[in-house]
């Protein structure tokens, strides 16, 4: 990530100082060895450092986007150098994850992340367009997840089975089951938005951004005509209103929304360790276990 600009290299210290958990590259190296007998291939590592490069610029680019000034518990980009030098360090990261996978001649790895890239920025988007309209049905929902969240980890499980076994069936398997442990994943995260715990980000937060989430899908498709024109009312013009989010949060928890996005999560899950079975028993195969349980069981 070295660079002859001074003010680049001190900023991207700061970003390597700061590092979040790392799965995703976590699933490149677990899914390459659980493959290969516990073998890595280079071509392994330098997926892995693609994967979190192009992520780590998409969450510089979101916290511009979103006006964030917190990452992770420190202050993002933005807040320390503004918006303009965090949408360059963004676009910077990308192009070295990119230039990293061509400079080797690893075409297969950079289709599997371009693809990733271009999925994601529709997933945004699509749920952007959706946010205005409020109508958004389950399966919109769905795609929107698929392409926002999952495909990037649907991305690392494909990379890592592509980084030792190229051109092989594993590659299309790896990436559904990355698929469906990031629809749970990403589910978690919308389920974290009614508790009350601390982890990194308010709740109520989903809902005054006005983005349509699994739980609150299910209490409109389970209201009365007046419940749901409250509830749509509510988050379109009331989300600032603090009392009005904590009644929508008590509203959709009481129409079992939780519980329905819970046993979607579950599902997902369940999905997800299945694909896993007709893999030889490995302590990969064992962390990989792990790693999906841990999905669903985290607490921030």
């Amino acid at each position: 990530m070295s660079s002859k600009v001074a003010l680049l290299n001190r900023i991207t210290h700061y970003i390597v100082n700061r590092k979040g958990k790392q799965m995703r590259p976590m699933f490149v190296f677990l899914v390459a060895k659980m493959l290969n007998n516990g073998e890595v291939s280079e071509r392994t590592y330098r997926g892995a450092s693609v994967i979190e490069l192009i992520h780590t610029a998409t969450l510089v680019h979101d916290d511009v986007v979103d006006d964030s000034n917190r990452r992770r518990g420190f202050f993002s980009i933005n807040a320390l150098w503004k918006n303009k030098i965090a949408v360059l360090i963004g676009d910077y990261l990308l192009s070295k994850g990119l230039l990293l996978s061509i400079d080797n001649n690893d075409f297969d790895l950079l289709k599997i992340i371009s693809v990733a890239v271009r999925e994601m920025s529709e997933g945004e988007l699509l749920q952007i367009e959706k946010a205005r309209q409020l109508d958004i049905t389950e399966d919109v929902y769905y795609e929107i997840i698929r392409q926002k969240t999952a495909t990037l980890i649907a991305a690392c499980c494909s990379l890592g089975a592509a980084s030792v076994k190229p051109n092989s069936p594993e590659i299309e398997q790896m990436r559904k089951f990355g698929e469906l442990i990031g629809m749970a994943f990403q589910i978690k995260d919308d389920l974290f938005d009614y508790g009350e715990t601390k982890i990194g980000k308010p709740t109520g937060i989903d809902i005054k951004e006005q983005k349509m989430t699994l739980p609150l899908i299910y209490a409109l498709n389970n209201s009365s005509k007046k419940e749901k024109a409250w509830l749509i009312n509510s988050v379109k013009n009331h989300n600032k209103d603090k009392k009005r989010v904590k009644e929508v949060i008590a509203f959709v928890i009481e129409k079992g929304g939780l519980d329905y996005a819970e046993s979607k999560m579950v599902e997902f899950q369940k999905e997800a360790l299945t694909l896993l079975d007709a893999y030889p028993k490995s302590e990969f195969k064992a962390s990989l276990t792990l790693m999906v349980n841990y999905v669903i069981e985290r607490k921030k």
